[in-house]
């Protein structure tokens, strides 16, 4: 039985389409630019604003405005065009995408501006360029001006361009985390642990006054790892996390 998709009081979320079985869904740029002209007439057609995408090689990220929740038609059109029309063009047989999409609803100004850095910083934090060289994201719309993008709320928000591009650069003030039931893979733990938790190291939470233990295991919780991943990073019993934790 599926989960029900969780919905945003401000209408703003994260949406992310990734590959089936983590394959690539672009073969080259031509796919790229027929993915995001189905944006515009699948997404922004219906009604659903989009302030911010990247399209990676097994995945897409988009950050959307869905006031009349049209998500799940627009999203779910998109996906099945594109679909159609990469695997007419590929010879490919079976899904492109996996069965659903994930989104996660944003309810505060904050995290909007975090998931629109974290979307824009993608290609950096996967080791393959900063993010104002990347030329697939909206980067470039919201520095020379918009394409696909509502890019107004955001600039506002920041006081202009060199506000985005300050923002950008900056290290995030808050850790963001996709909470759209998506599990952390293990070769992220690690990194994901260590934003948690600033300056203590994983090795050395297993030796902190109890109070501050738990709330260290709190903080690690709180950016998805599950109580296993814990468990290994700090040697930290299972039964004392989910104590700690629930």
């Amino acid at each position: 039985m599926r989960t029900a998709r969780a919905i945003s009081k401000s209408g703003y979320y994260h949406v992310i389409l990734r590959g089936d079985g983590k394959r690539q869904i672009f073969e080259d740029d031509f796919d790229r630019r027929a993915f995001l002209g189905l944006v515009e007439s699948c997404l922004v057609a219906r009604g659903v604003d989009v302030v911010a995408w990247c399209l990676m090689s097994n995945h897409v990220h988009l950050v959307v405005c869905d006031t009349e929740e049209n998500l799940s038609e627009a999203v779910g059109s998109l996906a099945m065009r594109y679909a159609r029309r990469f695997n007419a063009r590929t010879g490919h047989v079976g899904h492109v995408f996996q069965e659903r999409f994930k989104s996660s609803p944003i309810e505060s100004d904050a995290y909007l501006l975090e998931a629109v850095r974290y979307v824009h910083n993608n290609p950096e934090k996967s080791g393959i360029c900063r993010a104002e060289e990347y030329p697939w994201s909206s980067y470039s719309e919201y520095v020379a001006g918009p394409k696909i993008c509502d890019t107004e709320v955001i600039l506002d928000m920041l006081g202009g361009v060199e506000g985005f591009k300050e923002f950008c650069s900056a290290a995030p003030s808050t850790i963001y985390r996709f909470t759209g039931h998506v599990r952390i893979p293990d070769d992220e733990m690690g990194e994901v642990a260590r934003s948690a938790l600033g300056d203590v190291s994983v090795y050395d939470v297993r030796a902190l006054p109890a109070g501050e233990r738990n709330e260290k295991l709190r903080a690690l919780r709180e950016c998805g790892l599950s109580v296993r991943q814990i468990e290994r990073l700090t040697g930290i019993g299972a039964k004392t996390i989910t104590r700690a934790t629930t």
